[in-house]
């Protein structure tokens, strides 16, 4: 059996067309760079939003997604635009939603975002993992959309329709500002205060030849989502003028203690688009090329409760000014924004200035409110007419009634009203629509309270269409509402140039230089260094805070030995002391630190004083509780951080040490039971670092020490304070008396010395002592002053009683400091 053959293919005639490959690129590039310029990249200047932000706005609207509803899945919302009116990619849908919500970004956001839309560093979760809702700025940029307010146009596949440009209640272009990418020119637009812009839009409605200059006093330059500030006006004034200009964008940071020993830059605001990372690798990379100096630690702090906080330590000895100068100059702590402020007019990009923006905007919103004022006029004349009809139909309801009963189908009782009652054939159909219910005797006041309203609705229309000045009041009226509504205060600070305060830091060198300063300890343990090379004045030993009961000359990279009352002596590095401001002749601890953050003390171990480490010197001289003294020789005083000054018996401790100046000071004992004895400190031998002192005083029995001090005889003072040993240190404030030094005469070492007060009834020793050059000045425990009685000439005589317990007691600062 022969095998059927399938018939041959048909052949097809070939036609191929010839055309020239650059004519092809040509049109297909313009096609596309069309597309981009137009659909994509380039907002339009009357709602300031750029297609994809549009549709996603208009789609929430459609989708009801207002502020007092739930929020949805953000994957819904893309899609949903994807859909139905933007076919370019879920990717750039949600990147331009997430951008919408952000703060940082957006000076007023848009959209309200729940979950993780990311940070200046991070970016968002998921689309699935986020949700959405229209912000309340939303609800005005759509309001009235659906009162031909403006022309809805085909989607791209031509089922629906999408509006062309949103009714925009919000200057969105000016106040959110813009960026995009197109083919052959980039837009690039600085947010600005809403507020700020809407006083400007006012005051064009009012002044429509208004200058620049004059809207430049109502915006006086953009204001930054991230705060921070602005440093240089001149190219915000070219870029308001053309459209094209620049600025530097610099971080806000002050000068803080991060800790009691160290200085640090805190960093709170950014510049526009740069976040706590980029800052910080910035700062890691320059360090470790050693391009950046004085920097020993970045912590970022930031979180949502608390706002941004980058906390930059700067090392000891380096000045954090100079150091701060040095992060705005090579980190993007100090940034430049480019202003390029192209945008659609009448379907064509231009560069526009600040007063093309506003005068774009508000020719759109008064065409806004006159398509609204038109539409709604008509349709409150529509209802005026409907409302006529049934007034005419109430006066005879029952004929009315009788006559759609008779009828025998609706087009009958449409033509039977029309005659009978002169009705427009809309007016017959709305009658006939209407339940009966509607048609009774109280309905007339109703309707006729609805009329008059109609007709003053329509009047008062009617005047907005004819009167461009009413037109331009209901536009202003609205942008205020708008301001009072979304307006909030100015985040950015604008500068002229970079500021007292960075000038000073760029004539200050980087490091400490090692200058000549002064170290104080206060009675309440605070310990500080100032700046000055001069001694302060003879004003007294008082800050505003604190009695100084230590002071000595140092240098600021050098160190100063601190005595406990254990003997010990610890070395401390002045540059890790608290740098104060001080005048030359009132000394203040106010910002001082406490001792115990640079020292580790053992339980009930007292810091007492302070010394220089000089070799030179005359040594420090100590007295005991147990009556002995001891001078050390100076050369022991650098040869380790920390040694033992004295060996001291089981019990005892130092109740006093003071540095020696001259070597020819007097040394002076003063006991519980009101002893006082004083000898030349060259009749004690200088001893080593192991030596356990010598006699000082011989105590009776039950005796101690209270105070031990060494200081020049000139101009000295004694100040005892008697009370009751059985009273609770601190609660009693007994009776002081001051009495010149002069009254005391000189005892030898090892002696019982002599009466220094009379003791009173309920007074059995002296619960506080103290001996120096006068005038002296007394503290109570909170550093709080303390006034003591005049100096009396009665070296065995009684005191006088207190307000307060006395702890500490001192002289000037100047006698102790000048040699």
């Amino acid at each position: 059996m022969a095998r059927k053959t399938a018939p041959p293919p048909e052949e097809y005639e070939e036609n191929i067309v010839d055309i020239d490959v650059g004519d092809e690129m040509r049109a297909s590039y313009l096609e596309y760079a069309y597309s981009v310029i137009y659909s994509r990249a380039i907002p339009d200047a009357r709602d300031g939003l750029k297609p994809v932000q549009r549709r996603i706005l208009y789609a929430m609207y459609d989708m009801g997604l207002r502020p007092d509803r739930g929020h949805v899945k953000s994957s819904r919302v893309v899609g949903e635009v994807m859909g139905r009116f933007h076919p370019h990619g879920d990717t750039a849908i949600y990147d331009a939603l997430v951008r919408m919500a952000q703060p940082w970004s957006m000076r007023l956001p848009t959209v309200d975002g729940h979950g993780n839309f990311g940070s200046p560093d991070d970016p968002p979760a998921a689309m699935r993992y986020t949700e959405c809702r229209m912000a309340p700025s939303a609800v005005a940029m759509t309001g009235d959309i659906d009162e031909d307010t403006v022309d809805f146009r085909p989607n791209y596949d031509g089922r629906e329709r999408e509006p062309g440009v949103l009714p925009a209640a919000i200057p969105h272009l000016v106040v959110n500002g813009a960026t995009g990418i197109a083919v052959g020119m980039a837009t690039n637009i600085a947010p600005h205060n809403l507020v700020e812009v809407v006083q400007a839009l006012r005051h064009l409605i009012k002044h429509p030849k208004a200058d620049l200059d004059a809207l430049m006093r109502f915006i006086p330059g953009p204001d930054l989502p991230t705060g921070g500030k602005i440093i240089g006006l001149d190219g915000i004034r070219d870029a308001y003028e053309s459209g094209r200009g620049t600025f530097r964008m610099r971080a806000t940071a002050r000068i803080e203690s991060v800790t009691p020993r160290k200085k640090g830059i805190v960093v709170t605001e950014l510049p526009y688009g740069v976040g706590t990372e980029r800052v910080v690798e910035a700062i890691k990379k320059l360090v470790q090329a050693k391009k950046l100096q004085g920097i020993s630690d970045v912590v970022d702090l930031t979180d949502g409760k608390h706002g941004l906080r980058l906390v930059i330590e700067v090392k000891n000895g380096f000045h954090p000014e100079a150091v701060l100068e040095q992060l705005y100059k090579l980190t993007p702590m100090e940034d430049s924004f480019g202003i390029n402020a192209v945008a659609l007019v009448d379907g064509q990009p231009r560069t526009l200035g600040l007063k093309e923006m506003l005068e774009v905007f508000l020719a759109h919103r008064f065409d806004v409110v006159r398509r609204r004022s038109s539409y709604r006029r008509g349709k409150a004349a529509d209802r005026l007419h409907l409302v006529d009809g049934l007034l005419l139909a109430i006066l005879d309801i029952d004929e009315v009634i009788q006559l759609i009963r008779g009828s025998d189908n609706a087009e009958q009782a449409r033509e039977r009203l029309m005659t009978v009652f002169d009705l427009t054939e809309i007016q017959a159909n709305y009658i006939l629509d209407m339940p009966l219910r509607r048609l009774t005797r109280f309905s007339k006041i109703e309707l006729d309270k609805e009329r008059e309203e109609l007709l003053r609705t329509i009047e008062g229309l009617d005047a907005i269409l004819a009167d461009e000045d009413l037109l331009h009041r209901v536009v202003a009226d609205e942008l205020a509402e708008v301001s009072r509504t979304f307006g909030t205060p100015r985040r950015t600070v604008l500068l002229e140039s970079s500021g007292t305060a960075a000038v000073a830091a760029t004539s200050t060198p980087l490091e400490v230089t090692d200058d000549p300063c002064f170290v104080y300890l206060s009675s309440s343990g605070l310990l500080a260094r100032t700046t000055t090379t001069d001694p302060p004045g003879d004003e007294g030993a008082r800050g505003r805070h604190d009695v100084v009961v230590s002071a000595v000359r140092a240098t600021a990279r050098g160190q100063v030995g601190v005595l406990t009352s254990a003997g010990r002596l610890r070395k401390l590095g002045v540059l890790e002391l608290p740098t104060l401001p001080t005048t030359a002749h009132h000394p203040t601890l106010q910002g001082g630190a406490p001792v115990g953050e640079f020292l580790l003390l053992e339980p009930g171990e007292r810091v007492l004083g302070l010394t220089g480490l000089d070799a030179d010197s005359p040594g420090l001289a100590l007295g005991t509780r147990q009556g002995v003294v001891k001078r050390v020789n100076p050369e022991v005083l650098s040869n380790r951080d920390e040694w033992d000054v004295i060996h001291l018996k089981e019990g005892d401790e130092v109740v006093g040490a003071t540095e020696l100046r001259t070597g020819e000071e007097t040394l002076c004992f003063l006991t519980s039971d009101a002893q006082l004895l004083h000898f030349p400190a060259a009749s004690v031998r200088p001893q080593g670092r192991t030596g356990g002192g010598m006699a000082g005083i011989r105590l009776a029995a039950g005796a101690h020490v209270v105070s031990f001090c060494a200081f020049d005889q000139a101009g000295a003072e004694v100040v005892t304070v008697a009370g009751s040993s059985s009273a609770l240190p601190g609660t009693e404030a007994g009776s002081a008396k001051v009495t010149p030094f002069t009254e005391y005469p000189a005892k030898g070492r090892g002696t019982g010395g002599v009466r220094c007060m009379r003791l009173l009834k309920g007074e059995d020793e002296l619960v506080f002592a103290w001996a120096g050059p006068g005038p002296a000045m007394a503290a109570s425990a909170s550093g709080t002053a303390v006034e003591l009685p005049e100096p009396v000439a009665r070296r065995d005589g009684s005191g006088t009683p207190l307000s307060q317990p006395v702890v500490a007691c001192a002289g000037p600062v100047h006698g102790r400091l000048t040699p």
